[in-house]
């Protein structure tokens, strides 16, 4: 059985909503994901940086045969074929697209190229809404439950968008 993966989306540059709608279009047409769905836009407050636009944010969903490290390459190609150029950005900064791999079916990894769970998907209510929107039962490995996360982060500023 292939993996269920988590995507979280964000952007906060240009037109947020339609990129990030474009985005999970993007993300449906691969050949090696299947069963592409996508939580509700969200509005939210810059979150490391705060001196920037709000950001618009979503958790997209999908089974794979890719490699982790395969999917990643392919989700930092489809960042580029949006005009993302993360060399050239401020961390935490204004960006056009952002797609972060959060979970890879139950895996925990550890790498110089990518950690999963994403590191701060257990502190950041921008992600953890939208995936509990998908996944009303997730699961972090090596956190636990989602839900009991995000009652631990504050919620404030996050708006659905309509």
């Amino acid at each position: 059985m292939n993996p269920r993966v988590f995507i979280g989306l964000g952007a906060n540059l240009g037109d947020a909503p339609t990129t990030l709608r474009a985005a999970v279009d993007a993300l449906a047409a691969q050949p090696d994901l299947a069963d592409v769905r996508c939580s509700s836009l969200y509005r939210t407050p810059a979150w490391g940086r705060e001196d920037q636009p709000d950001f618009i944010n979503a958790v997209a969903t999908c089974t794979t045969v890719m490699a982790p490290a395969a999917l990643l390459a392919r989700l930092l190609e489809i960042e580029r074929g949006f005009g993302r150029e993360r060399s050239l950005e401020a961390r935490w900064g204004p960006r056009t697209l952002d797609l972060d791999l959060l979970l890879y079916g139950d895996r925990s990894i550890a790498s110089p190229e990518l950690t999963v769970p994403h590191p701060y998907l257990h502190a950041r209510a921008f992600v953890l809404v939208p995936l509990l929107e998908l996944a009303p039962d997730a699961v972090i490995p090596g956190i636990g439950s989602a839900a009991a996360a995000l009652a631990r982060v504050d919620r404030g500023g996050i708006e659905a968008l309509r």
